[in-house]
């Protein structure tokens, strides 16, 4: 069992950081989005709509977001055509809790710890950020190619800044680097 003392340690408190923060996030969901008649997302995915919009029109698109009035999406207009959605898997927020109980997990001291999970977390966002305003102007312009692009393409880009994100806490910042 000193053998996987750890592996099971890194186990323990991943899982518990992750589900704590599952829980807090599924209760602000709960409380801030409505399903029923009249749908409404969360503040959070709102912001990222409305900041995405207004990344585009200052890169010179006209840009618009509005709700969806059939789902629980806020619709990405380039020209006032329907172009992209933001839903609430979009927003980053499930990306950055797995990543905070990853470096949770593999702890640092604390101060480098909160540090490391504010910075990573600031990362993600705005990377996620600017992978939406780059999907919805490709989109825009190739939308033949939205499975490429949305389903392999940019979850590669998301997916691969949090792995190289955990690869530096790892061997700079975590009790672990060697």
């Amino acid at each position: 069992m000193k053998k996987y003392k750890k592996s099971i340690q890194f186990l323990i408190r991943f899982f518990i950081t992750y589900f704590i923060l599952f829980i807090v996030y599924a209760i602000y969901l709960q409380k801030a989005q409505k399903k029923d008649s009249l749908f409404k997302c969360a503040t959070i995915t709102t912001s990222v709509a409305k900041q995405t919009a207004g990344i585009l029109n200052y890169i010179g698109y006209d840009a618009n977001f509005e709700q969806h009035n059939k789902e629980l999406s806020i619709k990405l207009l380039i020209n006032n055509i329907y172009t992209a959605r933001v839903i609430e898997g979009c927003n980053s927020i499930s990306l950055i809790i797995l990543f905070i109980a990853f470096i949770v997990g593999f702890s640092g001291s604390l101060k480098a710890t909160v540090l490391y999970a504010i910075f990573g977390s600031l990362v993600i966002y705005f990377i996620n950020l600017f992978r939406i305003v780059f999907l919805t102007i490709m989109l825009s312009n190739y939308p033949s190619q939205q499975y490429f692009l949305h389903s392999l393409l940019f979850p590669a880009i998301i997916y691969g800044t949090i792995f190289l994100l955990w690869i530096i806490w790892v061997h700079k910042f975590s009790h672990h680097k060697k």
